[in-house]
């Protein structure tokens, strides 16, 4: 089937992107957006959009209804998943064949096959592919996980037999602590799978994340394009992704590659796919240092890096391959040349554990121009979009490429320092801490890395605030221009030392800075973009900052502590504590806001009493909503 009109049921930066190639190619496009995405950038993007639902995923892009009837009214005749939401998925899978609808993904069949980890786990053993030691047996009492366990052996996971995202894992150290965790991690996959089935598995203690591309047609062909290393990871989601491994020798890379071909001829794989090895990372790479893991039956998100080093385009290869056409290489025409990275440009604040943030963005983009070559910008907002708080943090990605892995990991630090997110937090600069490390350098990170230095990592250095606030402070000061001696900003005062400062404030407390004040040398430049003319963007490091030129009225209003207490982001009000009359201490919990995924305590801003509440449990409001307010004193 010749592929003319194709409907992505996804959102954000795949949706994005996918709709690039099409466009090359001459494909129309279809969007499918939710009440919060309206004006999001993937409807602009494509040549239609047809609303869905509302904001939640299950009302709108989990609507298998919604989606083939978008299909149908807008004569779409091929349906893209992306990544997440339906992508693996077998029954949205069949809906869209019995449609009569090319599916750009794996067979129902494969999906179904490489879903359940233990099931996976067992068709690897019979294709000779290395498994890690563990329990996956259908009994699930606590006598036959205990016995399990202890052949097993302690340290060990316990694992939902569904899961994905990192959700339903527990680490168990000690027989003392099985039930408990057992306990934890069933209710968890319950609730997140709707599976409370778990397996056992054997534990790495420095595990690297290891996985290889591969590729399958409806004609029996499969070839791999090689490998990516995953292993820099934050709460078992990845954050940094490289292709090819570093330290991979050649006979560890074709052992691994050819298990991952293995498996995938073993399920009659077609479309892309990635293979997921976890291997032991504390010694150099071996034949018998590698063990399947799983595989993901979709493109991944991480795919860039591998187009990057085989100079492919992969969702061209998919649409290839659901079109009915053959592989476009065989495996002897594929090359590996280069090394990539690929780092996920998420709204969220690494130093308050990793909250995800929502509202609008004031600024966002990269001060170097992307080429599509050595720089590649995959994304799905821009300035001027709002974040709804209603998905996943990641908004963007940031790929690199350079023909050696020194190369392209200096040219990712040096991006990274001057890529600007203002309105919503950013984790770019955290990104840039990361790359930076010696252990990131050397290759030596494992995938419990980021956790063990979080500290150092997630804070922000003071230096690169004071360097945000020194920058607009010598901006606000540049005496260019100046016509007379009055205009300039010298500092002069008769009979008194020059003294040369303004009163700022970059994200809390105005303070007077001066612009002379010495920095370190190795303080990144900062970028400052003009806002308005009382507030400024500056990035420093890779960290953004919004500096003011405060207002006395609202400074006086801060140092009272406030009023009032407003939504901090988009969300649905869980609970409201605060009763009109009532007397309240400052930093008292007055209401509980879910938001992205979270909860979070709303405190009162100072003592005093209770005016008025303007919110009720189960209410959705908006970023800034007021909430509660205090009498003023």
């Amino acid at each position: 089937m010749k592929i003319i009109k194709l409907l992505v049921a996804n959102r954000g930066e795949i949706a994005v992107r996918i709709f690039r190639t099409c466009r090359r190619l001459g494909i129309e496009t279809v969007a499918v957006y939710s009440d919060a995405d309206r004006a999001a950038m993937h409807v602009r993007e494509a040549d239609e959009a047809v609303h869905i639902g509302a904001a939640p995923a299950a009302e709108s892009y989990l609507h298998v209804e919604a989606i083939l009837a978008a299909a149908a009214a807008t004569g779409a005749n091929a349906i893209h998943p992306g990544y997440g939401f339906l992508s693996e998925n077998a029954a949205f899978a069949e809906a869209v064949l019995a449609a009569g609808l090319a599916w750009v993904g794996p067979p129902p069949a494969a999906i179904r096959s490489m879903g359940p980890k233990d099931e996976a786990k067992r068709i690897a053993e019979e294709a000779g592919v290395p498994v890690l030691p563990g329990y996956r047996g259908e009994a699930q009492d606590i006598s036959t996980l205990t016995k399990a366990a202890e052949k097993v052996g302690y340290p060990l996971l316990i694992k939902a037999v569904a899961g994905g995202g990192g959700r339903g894992i527990r680490q168990v150290s000690r027989a003392a602590d099985l039930q408990a965790e057992l306990t934890s991690a069933v209710r968890e996959a319950e609730s997140s799978f709707g599976d409370g089935r778990v397996m056992l598995e054997k534990l790495v203690e420095r595990p690297r994340h290891i996985e290889v591309q591969v590729f399958g047609d409806q004609h029996g062909n499969v070839v791999h394009l090689f490998e990516r290393d995953c292993s820099l990871q934050r709460r078992r989601q990845k954050v940094i992704e490289e292709a090819p491994a570093p330290g991979m020798p050649e006979p560890v890379r074709k052992a691994m590659t050819d298990a991952a071909v293995k498996l995938a001829k073993a399920v009659g794989y077609q479309g892309a796919g990635t293979v997921e090895f976890i291997v032991d990372g504390s010694r150099p790479l071996g034949l018998d240092t590698f063990w399947f893991l799983e595989m993901n039956t979709r493109l991944q998100v991480e795919h860039p890096v591998t187009e990057a080093i085989t100079g492919t385009d992969l969702v061209e290869w998919q649409l290839t391959v659901a079109a009915g056409g053959k592989l476009p290489l065989k495996q002897k025409d594929i090359k590996l040349t280069g090394h990539a990275f690929e780092a996920r440009i998420c709204a969220e604040d690494p130093a308050d554990n990793f909250r995800p943030g929502a509202g609008l963005i004031l600024e966002f983009g990269l001060l170097e121009e992307p080429d599509g070559e050595s720089l590649r910008w995959d994304a799905g907002f821009e300035s001027g979009d709002r974040v709804p708080s209603n998905y996943d943090s990641m908004i963007a990605k940031l790929i690199v490429y350079g023909e050696t892995r020194d190369a392209a990991l200096e040219h990712l630090t040096d991006v990274l320092a001057h890529t600007q997110l203002c309105g919503v937090p950013s984790n770019a600069g955290f990104l840039r801490r990361c790359a930076l490390s010696d252990e990131f350098a050397s290759g030596t990170h494992h995938v419990n890395w980021i956790g063990d230095n979080l500290d150092a990592l997630a804070g922000v250095p003071e230096v690169h605030r004071a360097a945000s606030l020194s920058a607009v402070a010598t901006l606000l000061l540049d005496d260019e221009g100046a016509v007379s001696p009055w205009d300039l900003h010298d500092g002069f005062r008769l009979n008194s030392v020059p003294r040369r400062d303004v009163l700022l404030a970059a994200d809390s407390a105005a303070e007077l800075v001066d612009p002379d004040a010495p920095l370190s040398d190795d303080t990144p430049f900062p970028l400052i973009t003009d806002l308005s003319p009382r507030r400024f963007a500056v990035t420093t490091g890779g960290d953004t900052f919004l500096v003011t030129i405060p207002e006395f009225s609202a400074d006086a209003d801060a140092a009272l502590g406030g009023n009032v207490v407003k939504a901090p982001m988009p969300g649905k009000v869980l609970s409201v504590l605060a009763k009109a009359g009532a007397a309240v201490t400052r930093g008292e919990t007055l209401a509980v806001l879910e938001a992205m995924k979270m909860e979070h305590a709303l405190t009162a801003p100072r003592d005093g009493v209770v005016e008025a509440v303007h919110a009720s449990a189960g209410q959705q409001v908006a970023d800034g909503d007021l909430l509660v307010m205090l009498v003023e004193e």
